[in-house]
C-alpha cells in the first residue's frame, strides 16, 4: 500500500533527527547502499575523482541514476517513502523487493537475484570498503536492522542537504563536482576545484587500497559535505581544503557554532545548529562560503577567474560564467525581457525543458 502523503511542514522543513537512536538502521542501510553502488561502479565508465560511482538524492531517496549495461539502460532506486528498492531498465521491465528488517547477506541474495532477473549479469568485489570491520556482504547476517521512520529522517535530512549544498554551487565558474552520495564514506558531498595538481595523497582508508584516494584527491579542492553522524553533537555539516594550506585551521569562519575537528581534519558544523538557527538556509551557506574563502585564499586559488556573482533566486538570461567577478548578470524580472520569459512558459517554449542534465 503506498505510503500516506507527508504534510508540507515535514516535506519542507529542517527537520529534528533521531541520530542517539538511528544508528542500527544506518549501519545496515550503509552496507545496502554499498552493494547497490558496486554494481555502478562495476558498470560505468570510469571518470576523475570517481564521479561514476556515488548515489544521488531523489524525491523518494536515493538512486543510482542512469546505468549502462550492454545497449540498455537501468536505474536502481532506493525508495524511504514506500520503503522499496526497485531496479527499471529502458525495455520497460522492473524488479522491486521491500526495505525491511533483513540481514545484509540476505538483501545481497535478493538483489542480485533481482539484476540476473532482468538478464544483468554482474560481479562485484563483495567485500565493503572504509569501514573497519568489513564483512563480506554474503556473509553478514550482523547487519539486519531497519526502522522505516530511521531511514525517512536519513533521506529527510539529506533532502536538506542536498538542497542547500546545490544553491551554494551555483557562484562557481571553475571545475566542480555535482553533488554526491559517496557510498564508502556514506556522506555527502561537493568539491570545487582551484585547477592545479595536488600532492599525492597518502591514503589510509580502512579496507581501501591508497591508489583509489590517490585519485579522489588528485587536484586541489575544497570540499563541503553532510555527514549522517550517530555519535554526539549528531549529524554534521563539514568543509576542508586538500592539500590544507598553513594557518587554515585557525581560520575564523562563521557562523558561531562552526569549529576547527582536529580529529576529522576539518571545519565542521552541527546539523542541531543549522536547524535551530532563524534562516537555516542562510546559516548552512554561511559556513560554506567561509570555510570555501578560508581555503581559496590561503592556498593562493585564482578566486577572479572561477567565481561569479548569480543570485540563486531568479534564471540568468544571458551569459554569466564569463563576467568578471562582482558584475551584476541579466536576470529575469529585471528589464522588458520579463514579459517574454512568462509568455514563453505560457505557450511551453523550450525554455520550459531543461538544458542540462544533472
Amino acid at each position: 500500500m503506498p505510503a500516506m502523503a507527508m504534510t508540507d511542514d515535514l516535506q519542507d522543513s529542517w527537520p529534528e533527527l533521531p541520530w542517539p537512536e538511528w544508528q542500527p538502521t544506518i549501519s545496515t542501510v550503509h552496507m545496502w547502499v554499498q552493494i547497490v553502488g558496486k554494481v555502478r561502479l562495476a558498470l560505468a565508465p570510469p571518470l576523475n575523482h570517481w564521479w561514476h560511482v556515488p548515489l544521488y538524492v531523489s524525491s523518494r531517496g536515493l538512486t543510482t541514476s542512469p546505468i549502462p549495461y550492454r545497449r540498455r539502460l537501468f536505474q536502481i532506486d532506493l525508495d524511504f517513502i514506500d520503503h522499496r528498492l526497485l531496479i527499471t531498465d529502458s525495455r520497460g521491465s522492473s524488479f522491486s523487493m521491500t526495505l525491511e528488517p533483513k540481514s545484509v547477506a540476505r538483501f545481497y541474495r535478493e538483489f542480485m537475484d533481482g539484476l540476473r532477473s532482468l538478464g544483468i549479469e554482474v560481479r562485484i568485489w563483495s567485500r565493503p570498503v572504509e569501514v573497519a570491520d568489513a564483512i563480506p556482504f554474503e556473509s553478514d547476517e550482523q547487519h539486519a536492522s531497519y526502522d522505516p521512520g530511521h531511514a525517512r529522517a536519513l533521506w529527510h535530512g539529506l533532502l536538506q542537504a542536498d538542497r542547500v549544498m546545490k544553491a551554494f554551487g551555483s557562484g562557481f565558474v571553475g571545475k566542480a563536482s555535482p553533488v554526491e552520495f559517496f557510498w564508502g564514506s556514506f556522506d555527502l558531498a561537493a568539491s570545487r576545484y582551484s585547477g592545479r595538481p595536488a600532492p599525492r595523497h597518502p591514503g589510509g582508508a580502512p579496507n581501501c587500497p591508497d591508489w583509489v584516494m590517490e585519485e579522489a584527491y588528485s587536484r586541489e579542492e575544497s570540499s563541503i559535505g553532510w555527514w549522517p553522524s550517530s555519535e554526539a553533537p549528531g549529524p554534521m555539516f563539514y568543509a576542508y581544503a586538500y592539500p590544507e594550506p598553513s594557518g587554515f585551521k585557525s581560520a575564523p569562519v562563521r557562523p558561531p557554532g562552526a569549529s576547527f575537528d582536529a580529529q576529522l581534519g576539518e571545519f565542521v558544523l552541527p546539523y542541531d545548529v543549522v536547524r535551530r538557527a532563524q534562516d537555516p538556509d542562510a546559516t548552512a551557506q554561511a559556513f560554506f562560503q567561509s570555510t570555501y574563502e578560508a581555503g581559496a585564499d590561503l592556498g593562493g586559488w585564482d578566486r577572479p577567474a572561477l567565481e561569479t556573482h548569480l543570485p540563486q533566486n531568479r534564471p540568468p538570461l544571458a551569459p554569466w560564467s564569463t563576467l568578471a567577478r562582482g558584475t551584476q548578470p541579466r536576470l529575469a524580472g529585471t528589464d522588458a525581457s520579463q514579459g517574454s520569459i512568462h509568455r514563453g512558459h505560457r505557450h511551453g517554449s523550450h525554455l520550459d525543458r531543461p538544458r542540462h542534465p544533472r
